[in-house]
């Protein structure tokens, strides 16, 4: 049995839409001009004839309408204006000018809507006036009531279809910088531990290759691991770009049940890192999960970097509605490092962004009794956190 997804409809789209347009116009105009084949003659057959060609141009015009509505409904508007003045029959033609305005503005071309429309009144008004019995006052009125109506239904049509590209654009732009911030994180964080690690093998080596070689093993073990792990997280992180049909990865999504490997890594570099937790902190909702497990990993990682410290604590304090975030170290910052080039980093911006995506908020600087501080908030419950795209 067919699935509804698979049994359901499906209107024409792109270039068979406008042929379906086209046709079903000239089906209803045809229909309604029948009478010009049958019955009493009122015109020459040649003339007839020659008036069915303008019926099939001005609704064969509509069929180019997506690609150029202005072209389209000029050619629409002066083979109905020559089938009404050459014809003894009237009939429907009309509807092919009134559909092709409302195509014209729902392109966003309103000036030409306009243009359109009023050298058709003209026309029409001009005609009546010189003593045309079969457009009166009242008609030339409903006429304008037409146009003035299908323009504006599709000005209103453009609108609705610019805010629904708009609305699309942001959320791409919103899905590129959350992935900007996951490169950010996973790489800035095992880049920095691989530089570290690196730099203190070479100093190492340097300075007594005999009695630091076992030393520097430890640490080029170290880069052996961080880089390993740069590149699992890395693969996950671009599974977000994966093509349609490709295995998910199964690696499990950052969190603070991983701290651990935050800190041992940061262990390896030399840091002493102490964890303190308060309340229950887990489990927690996912979006607060992996924000607080980024925030520890920037925090360390620009403790690594820049501020040339020994030790850094983490306290983690749960309270059942939000998670307090407090990341502590005892260095001197990075204003006395003269090593360090270049603008600073966007780091503190990056995990500010989270917290604020969640509804919480982060606030970095000095600590009281010295070195640096980060501390954020983020709430618990599920209705405060913003959506991230599906994927």
């Amino acid at each position: 049995m067919p699935s509804p997804a698979r049994s359901r409809l499906r209107l024409p789209r792109g270039r068979a839409a406008d042929a379906a347009l086209a046709s079903g116009l000239f089906l209803v105009v045809g229909l309604g001009t029948l009478r010009s084949l049958i019955g009493a003659r009122e015109e020459p057959w040649a003339v007839t004839a020659a008036n069915w060609v303008l019926v099939a141009v001005a609704c064969g015009a509509l069929y180019f309408s997506s690609r150029r509505p202005v072209a389209a409904a000029s050619v629409a508007a002066l083979a109905t204006a020559v089938y009404y003045v050459t014809s003894a029959y009237d009939g429907p033609l009309l509807l092919a000018v009134v559909v092709a305005l409302f195509l014209v503005a729902a392109a966003g071309r309103l000036h030409a809507a306009v243009v359109i429309a009023a050298l058709c009144l003209i026309g029409t008004a001009l005609g009546t006036i010189r003593g045309n019995g079969d457009v009166s006052q009242v008609a030339l009125f409903m006429l304008t009531g037409w146009f003035v109506a299908m323009i504006t239904l599709g000005g209103l049509r453009h609108s609705h279809l610019a805010r629904a590209r708009e609305t699309e654009e942001r959320a791409a732009t919103q899905e590129r910088l959350r992935i900007a911030r996951e490169l950010h994180d996973v790489v800035g964080h095992h880049l920095s531990l691989i530089n570290v690690q690196s730099t203190a093998a070479l100093r190492r080596l340097t300075k007594d290759p005999a009695a630091g070689a076992d030393q520097a093993t430890e640490a080029l073990g170290a880069v052996k691991d961080a880089s390993r792990e740069a590149l699992r997280e890395l693969r996950a992180t671009l599974g977000v770009l994966r093509e349609a049909g490709e295995a998910a990865p199964t690696a499990p999504a950052p969190g603070l049940g991983r701290l651990g490997e935050l800190t041992d890594a940061a262990g390896a570099a030399g840091l002493a890192v102490t964890v303190h937790r308060t309340g229950d902190t887990g489990p927690l909702p996912v979006e607060a999960d992996l924000a607080a497990y980024r925030i520890v990993q920037e925090s360390l990682t620009n403790v690594a970097r820049h501020a040339r410290a020994t030790r850094a604590d983490i306290h983690l304090d749960a309270d059942g509605g939000r998670l307090t975030v407090t990341v502590t170290d005892d260095g001197r910052g990075p204003a006395a490092d003269p090593a360090r080039t270049g603008p600073p980093g966007s780091g503190i911006t990056g995990m500010r962004e989270r917290a604020r995506a969640l509804g919480g908020d982060l606030t970095a600087g000095p600590a009281p009794g010295g070195g640096f501080s980060v501390r954020a908030t983020l709430p618990l419950a599920r209705t405060t956190a913003k959506e991230e795209p599906r994927r």
